[in-house]
């Protein structure tokens, strides 16, 4: 476990550079997940650091095979300084634990909740998780692993998230990009769905 996340690290200050800050958190009975912040101009990224120590599991599987199945991390870029975003940590943590926890399949095209804003004073309480490959490349591991795979996480508003349920995430997904929405703006409200 300990070598799986020195090289998921590793790929991530690659990709990212170095962290200017990182917590850790824990839950009962799940492993520790640490999140990296990394400051890239106006842009803050988040990423979470233990959520590939094991593979996620079928939820119908009898038995959780130990070295098989998807691992992925999740990250989370926000434009800097327009709101307290930091307040984020618990909350990618919780996702981050939630394959541990609940027994899910985080992969692209899910809808996670929180249940709670992301941060204080957010429109948004949940995330599309989106294609991997763009800002960081996935980690190929040793077979019969699979490779680690880096997750971007979009904020979804309450009634984009649930127009992504009636509709599908390549629908919310085409919305944004023909509005123009800004993803990482903290404090963006919710594109025209009508």
């Amino acid at each position: 476990m300990g070598e799986i996340l020195a090289l998921v690290e590793a790929r991530l200050l690659t990709a990212l550079g170095e962290p200017d800050a990182r917590a850790a958190v824990t839950f009962l009975g799940t492993d520790r997940i640490e999140v990296l912040r990394f400051t890239d101009g106006d842009v803050v990224r988040y990423a979470t650091l233990g959520m590939s120590a094991q593979p996620m599991a079928d939820p119908s599987a009898a038995l959780a095979d130990p070295v098989k199945g998807p691992r992925a991390e999740l990250v989370l870029s926000v434009r800097a300084g327009l709101a307290d975003t930091d307040k984020v940590l618990r909350p990618l943590a919780v996702l981050a634990a939630s394959p541990q926890v609940e027994g899910v399949i985080v992969a692209p095209g899910a809808s996670l909740e929180i249940g709670e804003p992301l941060w204080p004073g957010a429109p948004f309480s949940s995330v599309l998780v989106a294609e991997p490959g763009g800002l960081v490349e996935d980690l190929e591991m040793d077979a019969p692993m699979e490779p680690v795979r880096f997750l971007p996480l979009l904020p979804m508003t309450h009634n984009e998230a649930a127009w992504k349920r009636v509709r599908g995430a390549q629908e919310l997904q085409e919305r944004w990009l023909s509005h123009g929405t800004d993803l990482r703006d903290p404090l963006r409200g919710s594109v025209p769905l009508d």
